[in-house]
């Protein structure tokens, strides 16, 4: 599969592109041979949240890739002072920050580097961690379709005035091929795969009782997270409709992994301790080298 329209012909009319928030320069969008060169292997493109997660994630891919290397990784895009970038061999790990919001700024901005790159069937892969719906602390949930804060399997959002809706579902071969090598017996937790809700909102769009304004009861609370939950919805975060519909729209393979913190069904808040949340946070890395491991063979 090519990279060469990304569903906008306006790109083959530019002349030169400046992906502003990654501070990369394309002088020559129609020839970027010195973008090729440098990104032209990648495969893979790992996102998450923090910046520290994601060098945490690239130290760790190091020996799975057979990268020799105890140097601290270099931030590709530091100058730019908004996403950090990492390059581990065919891999680049990338933060995103929180909500789809910032995620869809870099996200249009990366679909467009490996264009320039003339890189070929690279997968999009979010990690990160969510909380659960009537899952156990530590589950590592695999996104199927993915629901808007409505319980709608859409992304909506205004282009030029008008609301536009597009199917919100990750490719069923790339969730199946993370199930394939993700679960394993030696496994201290478990994976699944399920339907997310990713929502604008961390409190009230989520239906949390413990931010600054609440405007509905615990029991209206309890109502909603199980009609989500009928739905097949078994984890919130705050990306996965854009990412599934934007990755869908561009003609990208992706998928997103993410472990819970909490049953939601349980309460709002995060108990466990700090020790039990790096430990949680591992899972996601584990998944995401197996089958990263799978797709270079």
């Amino acid at each position: 599969m090519s990279l060469s329209r990304l569903n906008n012909p306006h790109l083959d009319t530019m002349s030169s592109d400046f992906l502003y928030h990654l501070n990369i320069n394309v002088a020559c969008s129609q020839n970027a041979t010195d973008i090729e060169q440098q990104f032209g292997d990648i495969r893979v493109i790992c996102t998450g949240g923090t910046q520290k997660r994601m060098k945490e994630l690239a130290i760790y891919l190091r020996p799975i890739l057979g990268i020799a290397d105890n140097s601290e990784p270099v931030d590709l895009c530091e100058s730019g002072q908004r996403y950090a970038v990492y390059k581990v061999g065919p891999v680049l790990c990338v933060s995103h920050g929180v909500g789809s919001s910032t995620f869809s700024v870099v996200l249009h901005e990366l679909l467009k580097l490996v264009r320039y790159a003339k890189c070929e069937d690279v997968v999009f892969l979010r990690i990160g961690t969510c909380g659960g719906v009537g899952v156990e602390p530590g589950t590592v949930i695999v996104t199927e379709k993915a629901y808007n804060g409505c319980l709608e399997n859409v992304h909506e959002f205004p282009i030029l005035g008008r609301r536009v809706r597009r199917p919100a579902f990750f490719a069923q071969d790339v969730v199946e091929g993370i199930l394939g090598v993700g679960n394993q017996p030696k496994d201290s937790f478990e994976i699944i795969k399920a339907n997310t809700m990713a929502t604008d909102c961390f409190y009230e769009g989520q239906g949390r009782i413990d931010g600054a304004v609440c405007e509905y009861s615990e029991d209206d609370k309890m109502k909603f997270l199980q009609k989500a939950h009928d739905l097949g919805i078994r984890n919130i975060e705050m990306e996965a409709t854009m990412f599934s519909s934007l990755t869908r729209k561009a003609d990208v393979k992706a998928g997103c992994i993410c472990v819970a913190l909490l049953n939601r069904l349980n309460g709002d808040q995060v108990t466990i301790t700090m020790e039990q949340k790096h430990e949680f946070e591992q899972r996601p890395f584990i998944i995401v080298g197996r089958y990263i491991t799978h797709l270079l063979k």
